[in-house]
């Protein structure tokens, strides 16, 4: 559970083998353990009775899941119903923060991160971005992986939709508005890549997470 898949996996036992752990922790996980398939989006692993989940308070969806599958599905509700948890969360996604992967020595790197962190309105080039910094394009690509398990392209996108994150849950800017602070013109791409890191739209996340538009406590 959480952190505590860093001692399953010192053992070798998922090696080849899906693993969990908190979103926090993935980046190290991957780093220390590169045998394993880690699904740090994924909420809950099963593979050949070997289970593990994400982070904190998840290990109670696990009990869910582990009541639906050897007994019923009627007693895991029921069981949600009394204890209050909801049932079909299966992924660490909405929960994630991104904090970027900053745990390199790769200076060149390091500045591509920091242009792209200090320029968030602006649709960023690969190409001008491994120009300005007189590096080929593939040798560019491969040391930013390398040192960040992202593409650039990848990078800017978590970049940009963390700095979403933050204005869809703390101010009144519309989705539309917040796209265009940090650089989407295109409403679909916008909502597509969000989609795509966060597993909610850019109107589910401002409803969950924003107190006024969620009607407060």
């Amino acid at each position: 559970m959480c952190s505590g898949a860093f001692i399953l996996a010192s053992t070798g036992i998922v090696d080849g083998k899906s693993c969990s752990t908190h979103w926090s922790f993935a980046d190290r996980f991957r780093e220390r353990y590169p045998k394993v398939n880690l699904h740090s989006d994924k909420l809950i692993t099963d593979e050949n009775g070997i289970y593990t989940n994400g982070g904190a308070y998840s290990f109670l969806n696990l009990v869910l899941y582990l009541i639906e599958k050897y007994y019923d599905r009627q007693t895991a509700i029921f069981c949600s119903k009394v204890f209050q948890i909801e049932l079909e969360r299966n992924s660490q996604s909405p929960f994630a923060i991104f904090i970027g992967q900053k745990q390199h020595d790769d200076s060149i790197v390091q500045q591509a991160q920091a242009h792209i962190e200090r320029n968030i309105g602006e649709k960023i080039s690969v190409a001008d971005l491994s120009a300005k910094f007189a590096i080929g394009r593939r040798n560019f690509d491969r040391r930013f992986i390398r040192a960040t398990g992202n593409t650039p392209l990848e990078y800017a996108q978590r970049v940009k939709v963390e700095s979403a994150k933050k204005a869809l849950e703390a101010t009144r800017k519309t989705v539309n508005e917040v796209m265009y602070e940090v650089g989407y013109s295109d409403v679909k791409a916008f909502r597509e890549v969000f989609r795509k890191i966060t597993g909610l739209s850019p109107q589910e996340y401002k409803s969950k997470y924003n107190k006024e538009t969620a009607g407060g406590y």
